[in-house]
Order: C-alpha cells, then structure tokens, then sequence
C-alpha cells in the first residue's frame, strides 16, 4: 500500500505542523526557565 505524499501538499499541513512545532519549543522553554534554571540557581548554592 503506497502512500501519495502529494496528498500533503495542502498549505493547512504546513500551518498545522507550525503550531505542534511552536508548541512544543514554547514547553520545552517553559520546562527550562520553570525548571532547569531554578534546579542550577539552587545547586550553585
């Protein structure tokens, strides 16, 4: 069963695989500053 990729040539993929993306780089940055920087401020102590 071959897959037609032009099937996803539709700008609305494009559009949704920006959103997941900037989704998950603004978690991963909230995990940073919530996380990672308050977990070294408190190790360098």
């Amino acid at each position: 069963m071959a897959v037609d990729l032009s099937e996803f040539d539709h700008p609305s993929w494009i559009t949704a695989a920006g959103t997941g993306i900037g989704y998950l780089l603004i978690l991963a940055v909230l995990t940073v500053a919530l996380f990672i920087v308050p977990w070294l401020i408190f190790a360098a102590l």
